[in-house]
């Protein structure tokens, strides 16, 4: 199948995947029919040997990566990763969509996910209560098991299609835009 690819996007982990996956069923992009596959690589350590991978194939590659991992992937791509297609989240992914969201409506949608009183919960944690709300979004989709990868899903749905933060964004568009 590798050699019916159009493009692979490597991501750190699963709910990057979920993000890219929502945002492209969102846009009307059947990712499967685009020959498109993306590709959660496990953290950023294993960016070298996907790369290394795909790469050998011919396959043109993106990539979405938190920007405390930047090292990592510029050691793997090279400097200028914007240019080859790989675009960091600031700091995460989740604090993307919270930024392009706002945090009332992350709220409301963890509300109508039933999870509003957990976050109030947390909200009233010592190390917690004097935080911005954005900070303590992000460290309640963090916790709890699989919380990350469903709120992925949900806060991408609940975005505008065009609305979608500039990482997500781009690493679509550059894979839509690579020659198959």
């Amino acid at each position: 199948m590798a050699d019916a690819l159009r493009a692979v996007v490597l991501v750190e982990g699963t709910s990057d995947e979920v993000a890219l996956e929502t945002l492209a069923e969102r846009r009307g992009v059947s990712l499967v029919e685009e020959r498109i596959e993306i590709v959660p690589i496990g953290g950023a350590q294993a960016i070298g040997r996907f790369v290394a991978h795909y790469g050998s194939e011919g396959i043109a590659l993106a990539g979405l990566y938190d920007a405390g991992e930047e090292r990592e992937f510029k050691r793997a791509v090279g400097d200028d990763l914007e240019a080859r297609g790989f675009f960091a989240c600031e700091p995460d992914l989740e604090a993307e969509l919270i930024r392009a969201l706002g945090a009332e409506a992350v709220e409301a949608v963890a509300d109508a996910n039933g999870d509003l009183v957990a976050f109030r919960t947390l909200q009233k944690q010592p190390e917690w209560r004097d935080r911005p709300v954005d900070e303590q979004l992000r460290r309640f989709m963090g916790s709890g098991g699989s919380r990350k990868i469903r709120y992925a899903r949900l806060l991408v749905e609940a975005l505008e299609p065009d609305a979608a933060p500039r990482p997500l964004r781009l690493v679509l568009e550059r894979a839509l835009s690579a020659r198959g």
